[in-house]
């Protein structure tokens, strides 16, 4: 009896055993090329397994000490470059003491760019903290009341920048 046209021919063992071999060998480069094209495309600096109320895997504290309009500039626009490169998975805060507290009052007594407190109220509502050296605000007379509504006064500020380090804060001075 003659065999239907529709029917697939018979494969030898070699054939069968060539066939699986190029299955696997075209599996295993599927699964290296899917590896490689994930690591291409996932961004470096994400974390992917953070996520939004875990504890920040970075944390960097500030020193803030200058009166110069320039220096206020560069740190506040470094802060906030660190917010943007790490998100919320950073923890930032800024320990201002004596001529740099004056960012954090009121009403100033040395100049501050009306922009670099705008700036400041808008960090603080990214979650960065502002610290006030409580002994700075002594030698102004100054009380909480003379700072802006969210910055937290501390003892000393250079105990502060000390005691976040230990904390393990990554310390960055200008």
């Amino acid at each position: 009896m003659k065999k239907p046209s529709w029917r697939k021919p018979q494969l030898t063992d070699r054939h069968r055993r060539s066939f699986f071999t190029q299955i696997i060998a075209s599996s295993g480069l599927l699964a290296v090329g899917s590896t490689l094209a994930a690591k291409v495309e996932a961004p470096e600096d994400v974390n992917e397994l953070h996520f939004p109320g875990d504890p920040p895997t970075n944390k960097v504290v500030y020193q803030f000490n200058k009166a110069d309009a320039d220096y206020h500039d560069q740190v506040i626009f470094s802060v906030g470059a660190m917010l943007r490169k790490y998100g919320d998975d950073i923890h930032l805060v800024v320990t201002c003491f004596g001529p740099g507290v004056h960012v954090l009052a009121n009403k100033p007594k040395r100049p501050v760019a009306k922009e670099i407190q705008q700036r400041i109220a808008s960090l603080d509502i990214y979650g960065v903290e502002f610290h006030a050296c409580g002994n700075t605000l002594k030698s102004l007379n100054w009380t909480k009341k003379d700072l802006l509504p969210f910055v937290k006064v501390v003892e000393v500020g250079a105990a502060d920048l000390l005691e976040l380090q230990q904390q393990g804060y990554a310390y960055i001075s200008w």
